[in-house]
This record gives structure tokens, sequence and C-alpha cells, in this order.
């Protein structure tokens, strides 16, 4: 086994998991990417986020999709999974662990105060994996999301503010 960044060459089998991902999460027609896009965001001038590849002789078994935020209590970034995703076939088998190990050494190496990512509250094995990590739940925040309309008048409002 093999964890390694991924690099533009990668793209069709970071959507191949990205839509595994999807379908697994019981959302297939949730994802609306278009390939260009997600490219260009990972692997452009500017690249929003960065993706870690599991792999063995097999080809790739899952990835990590993650990117840095910022806490301003600590006064350090951190890095936030967006997603973690392990083939169906290949679970069990050290995959995930080995994405998440990796990821928290990146954390360390670049002087980040956490490590923090979301699950499905339905999904009891990854719960579980995440706290036989040592993972805590924060159970005392609530995540809030804008999309869509809202999204768009909240930035209408921020456009006429700037007057």
């Amino acid at each position: 086994m093999r964890v390694r960044f991924a690099g533009p060459g990668d793209l069709d089998v970071i959507i191949e998991l990205i839509r595994a991902l999807a379908e697994y999460e019981r959302e297939p027609d949730a994802v609306r990417l278009e390939r260009d896009r997600l490219g260009q965001h990972l692997f452009g001038p500017r690249p929003y986020a960065e993706v870690l590849l599991a792999e063995d002789e097999g080809g790739v078994q899952g990835f990590a999709l993650f990117f840095h935020n910022f806490s301003t209590w600590e006064g350090r970034p951190g890095i936030y999974l967006e997603d973690l995703f392990v083939r169906p076939g290949a679970r069990g088998r050290g995959y995930g662990r080995a994405l998440l190990a990796r990821l928290a050494a990146l954390a360390v190496e670049r002087g980040c105060a956490r490590l923090e990512w979301a699950v499905l509250d339905w999904n009891e094995p990854a719960i579980g994996f995440y706290r036989a990590l040592g993972a805590v739940a924060m159970d005392e925040w609530t995540t809030y999301r804008l999309t869509g309309e809202a999204l768009a008048r909240l930035a209408d409002a921020g456009r006429d503010a700037d007057g």
C-alpha cells in the first residue's frame, strides 16, 4: 500500500471515487461537478484543495480530499477533511487509517492546530472507526450552509454594502 499526492493525471479516478462516495452516502444525484472546473480547483494555479490517494498493485483504493482552514483562537491553520472514501472491497485493510495517518502527519508538518471533518450521523461504521483513532465528536456545534438563491441574495446584499 502506498499513499501519495494526486496529480492532474488522477482527475478521472478522483471523480470516480467522488461518485462512489455519493452512492455510499445515498446521494448519487447530488454530484454536479464539472470535470475541467474540478481540475482547475485541484491542480490549477491557485489550488483550493489537495488530494491524497491510497493505492496498491490493483490501483487506487481510496482518497482523502482536504483543504486548510484557520483557527483564530489557536492563531494557526488547520486541515479540514472534506471527503474520505475507500472502495467497499478494500475496506478493513488499512487504507482509511493510512490516509488519515498521512493527513495527520501533514497537519503536524504544516504546523496545524487540528484536523477535523464531519460525518453523517447514520454512518456508524465510520463513527466507530474515527472514535477508535481517538477522534472526538463536536456535538455542541451545528453546521450551517448557504447555497443557491439564499447565497446569491446575501452576495447581492454584500455587493450593495460596498456601495
